[in-house]
């Protein structure tokens, strides 16, 4: 960056109620690797037996 000292008035009236920028944040520094936990959500549970259960149709609804 430049440190020249700004002639244009409202170039350092801009500088003076907003300052500089934020120093720049590492794409490494944003993100977290987790290790995923052991399985158990829904997939786990899934009972190809009990799955009409859950079935909708409208046909079936009605009657039909």
């Amino acid at each position: 960056m430049n440190k020249e000292p700004m002639t244009d008035p409202a170039a350092s009236a801009r500088h003076a109620r907003y300052g500089t920028l934020p120093e720049r944040i590492r794409f490494e520094d944003m993100t977290e690797e987790v290790e995923a936990g052991h399985g158990g959500g829904a997939a786990a549970s899934y009972n190809p037996e009990g799955s009409w259960k859950y079935y909708s149709c409208l046909a079936l609804d009605l009657g039909l």
